[in-house]
């Protein structure tokens, strides 16, 4: 008796009478605002990463309908030396952590509907002094996870909002 009270977050409602905006109608209403970042940084690059991951998670790659709401974001990174070689004093493990600060506002009263924050970090190696272009290659992978957790994190809460409304 109760699997007819359960429905799935993302699905649609076929209930007659019913007009009211499923889920991802909302979600396609959403404005992902630029993420200001100075230019040429490596946050930059990043702020890039989690604004195309919110606008592909929210849409499908999908464009063109009414905006009702933008969603602002704003970012911090940090590097932190998580092991240290004690024979030469580099770092070997990393762990490399994205702060992000976001609003949702509705576009009719220009009013923040919903605000929060979230954080990840993630760790990747350093190889060794002679391979410093894998070390490079592993700082960015790791900010390519952090953006993904990042989008993946908003994406959620406002899914939770066009939800529960709260």
């Amino acid at each position: 008796l109760t699997a007819g009270c359960f429905q799935p977050m993302y699905g649609e409602r076929a209930v007659l009478g019913n007009s009211a905006p499923g889920i991802i109608e909302k979600m396609n209403a959403v404005e992902v605002a630029p993420i200001d970042a100075p230019n040429g940084t490596r946050l930059s690059r990043v702020g890039v990463e989690v604004r195309n991951g919110l606008i592909f998670d929210m849409t499908g790659g999908s464009g063109g309908a009414p905006q009702n709401y933008r969603l602002d974001v704003k970012l911090t990174s940090s590097q932190l030396q998580v092991i240290v070689d004690i024979n030469s004093g580099r770092p070997d493990i990393q762990n490399y952590g994205i702060d992000a600060i976001y609003t949702l506002t509705d576009l009719a009263t220009q009013k923040p509907v919903v605000k929060g924050q979230t954080f990840t970090r993630v760790s990747y190696n350093i190889p060794g002094q002679q391979q410093r272009f894998a070390g490079d290659r592993g700082l960015r992978d790791a900010e390519n996870r952090a953006a993904k957790v990042i989008a993946d994190n908003i994406r959620n809460r406002l899914a939770s909002y066009f939800t529960a409304g709260t």
